[in-house]
């Protein structure tokens, strides 16, 4: 079971990267993704409701009928569910770490069933202009320079008693909400969905899921979703669990119809982890290159230049992102060598693949120019999941020195997480920061010695600018193993 489950994540990670690659992936969340910031579940919602009208929520299975039997029994008066709506998901609240990880994503879509803010908050955290919607009137129109779309299929906490709730709500919405329907259909068709904190038992999602699998048949989009894995109780009957567990597994078998396949988790904690796979290993594929040169030592100006040429086309070749702030001596080199790549591979290599921020040589108002290059070079490395330093030597005063701007973008890369990549042979500040990233490479890849044995390499005065060439390739291949 525990191997099954595990190639099931495997596969995912492997998937997801893909069509992360291809800006194909969408998210559809439930409350389980906003329960970790203080707010309710559905049952949590509605337990007063339940008890004005004498049941007991735990009891019950239908919440949406259970909403209906309130509104019946007040004459169809919203206005305890409103309040109650309002003062749930109104609350002030920490936006989750799943929720920071998923802005950070290049996703462009989101639906929710959810009604406070938490995925607009964190995307507009992220730097993402973000349109919401969640009447038919928005969704004909579009927000300039969006980012991402969010559409709240079930309504939106300032605006309660539009939100769907109640038996009649769900009844009536493939009248009312109809272009909401199509819209989730389109998206269902050409985005692969990562379904989180979702239960499935929202009767719109499956009418929806239904239309799309008769549609398409056995050409459906391959969806995922988390899902804990059943676990016995502490005064739970062997066979109760047991049953339980049973019915879980015929639920995801359930889920394969509508090609959605299933992730088992030991705990909720598990789901962060592989989101964080997830980010890190798409972040391995931009390569930060950090380089400023004055002079090139031993190598000399051509053959330092054909290395850097040589060596971003090679990164391109391999599928990689190239991130550049242009440093001094560096900076044309790995521009001539990617746009090489590009315009004389057009079918496998694209313009996006790389991606520059030329820094600024004058600042005018109140910021001083230092502070200016300290954000440049925060935006570009948290593009990247893997950073790379050249040479780093600059001349001031008349005196070639090493570069303090290189030991900042490594303070910073070393901050954000990324794989540091020092090329110690090219000497200057690279080499000191080779000796520093000795360590932290031990830690990191202790149990892969292939790849320390490579990164031990990259402080080889002897190898040939070829051979180092070959050596950061073959380290890129293996960190994505």
């Amino acid at each position: 079971m525990n191997e099954q489950i595990n190639r099931a994540k495997e596969a995912f990670l492997r998937d997801i990267g893909k069509e992360l690659e291809e800006d194909n992936v969408a998210i559809f969340a439930g409350s389980g993704l906003s329960a970790p910031a203080g707010f309710v579940s559905w049952s949590e919602l509605l337990r007063p409701i339940a008890d004005d009208i004498g049941l007991n929520v735990d009891r019950e299975h239908d919440l949406v009928t259970l909403a209906q039997y309130h509104l019946n029994e007040n004459g169809h008066n919203r206005s305890h569910l409103n309040k109650r709506l309002i003062e749930e998901f109104s609350k002030s609240s920490d936006i989750t770490e799943n929720h920071k990880i998923l802005a950070r994503l290049p996703i462009d879509i989101y639906w929710t069933t959810n009604y406070d803010k938490l995925i607009e908050r964190s995307l507009e955290l992220a730097g993402k202009v973000t349109d919401v919607k969640y009447t038919k009137k928005q969704l004909a129109f579009t927000k300039p320079k969006r980012d991402a779309v969010v559409y709240k299929m079930h309504g939106d906490v300032d605006h309660p008693d539009e939100a769907i709730l109640s038996k009649d709500d769900y009844e009536s919405y493939h009248l009312k909400m109809d272009q909401f329907i199509s819209a989730l259909s389109g998206d269902l068709v050409s985005k692969t969905f990562i379904f989180i904190g979702f239960g499935f038992a929202d009767p719109n999602l499956d009418y929806i899921l239904s239309r799309v699998r008769v549609a398409y048949d056995k050409s459906q989009r391959a969806h995922y979703c988390f899902l804990k894995l059943v676990e016995q109780g502490k005064d739970e009957a062997k066979a109760d669990y047991q049953y339980r567990a049973r019915k879980q597994e015929l639920f995801c078998g359930d889920l394969k119809r509508f090609n959605i396949k299933a992730v088992l988790v030991n705990s909720y904690a598990e789901i962060t982890d592989i989101l964080k796979d997830v980010e890190s290993k798409f972040r391995q594929k931009s390569i930060f290159i950090s380089g400023a040169a004055h002079e090139y030592g031993s190598w000399g100006s051509e053959a330092a230049q054909r290395f850097i040429h040589t060596l971003s086309q090679r990164i391109l070749k391999a599928n990689h992102r190239i991130v550049s702030g242009f440093g001094l001596g560096v900076g044309s080199a790995v521009i001539s060598g990617s746009l090489e790549q590009i315009y004389m591979n057009p079918h496998t290599n694209r313009i996006d693949q790389l991606v520059l921020r030329p820094f600024p040589q004058q600042v005018f108002g109140s910021n001083e120019i230092a502070k200016v290059w300290h954000r440049y070079r925060d935006d570009m490395i948290s593009y990247a999941g893997i950073a790379i330093f050249l040479f780093g030597n600059k001349l001031h005063d008349g005196l070639v020195i090493k570069s303090t701007g290189m030991r900042e973008e490594f303070a910073l890369a070393k901050e954000k997480g990324l794989v540091l990549l020092p090329i110690g042979a090219t000497g200057y500040m690279s080499e000191d920061l080779w000796q520093e990233a000795l360590t932290d490479a031990q830690g990191r890849f202790n149990k892969r010695p292939d790849i320390l044995s490579l990164y031990e390499r990259l402080n080889d005065k002897s190898a040939t600018p070829e051979q180092l060439v070959d050596v950061v390739i073959d380290l890129l291949l293996k960190l994505q193993k």
